[in-house]
């Protein structure tokens, strides 16, 4: 059972990011193919519906600021913290996450855990080993981020590629 929530980006932004993305450009949806062509994304995490693209989805790969549309939801002033990165979601809407339990978890993947406070500055992170039973991983170093009381919000990004992965607000 997961303690924490893995949040996905929201229906709103969503539905923005599939006109036009947070570094002002067109969102460009195709279909993810095995074979490489146009482009290999089979299996690489979709943000909107936290699972695997599946081969014969239309997906697009869209640049997205999490910190930024927080912050303009909560009056945060992020400043230099404020950074947008590449994520795949569905080019059409979803229904979102269809289980529980925290997204991607391969063992062995290697996540950073980056903390912000309600002003939206970092305060503080951690290097995380993805370990067999994930699930308990996830809830320990969650906890440990959040017995911090200035810890209002934790990304989870990949550490190979930076990537945003999910997002776990403070209980």
């Amino acid at each position: 059972m997961t303690t924490y929530t893995p949040l996905p980006i929201p229906p709103a932004a969503l539905a923005e990011l599939r006109g036009t993305d947070d570094s002002g450009r067109p969102a460009r949806p195709y279909t993810a193919r095995e074979d490489g062509v146009p482009l290999d994304c089979v299996g690489s995490p979709l943000r909107c519906c936290l699972r695997p693209i599946e081969a014969g989805e239309r997906v697009a790969l869209v640049s997205y600021a999490p910190l930024r549309r927080w912050a303009r939801m909560t009056g945060a002033a992020p400043g230099a913290y404020d950074e947008a990165g590449p994520v795949f979601v569905h080019a059409e809407e979803c229904p979102g996450p269809r289980g529980e339990g925290y997204p991607f978890t391969r063992p062995g993947a290697l996540r950073t855990l980056r903390r912000y406070d309600s002003a939206g500055h970092i305060v503080g992170g951690r290097l995380f080993e993805i370990p067999e039973e994930a699930g308990p991983g996830f809830d320990k170093a969650l906890g440990e981020a959040f017995a911090d009381p200035r810890v209002a919000l934790v990304h989870i990004r990949a550490v190979e590629y930076g990537c945003f992965q999910f997002e776990v607000r403070r209980p």
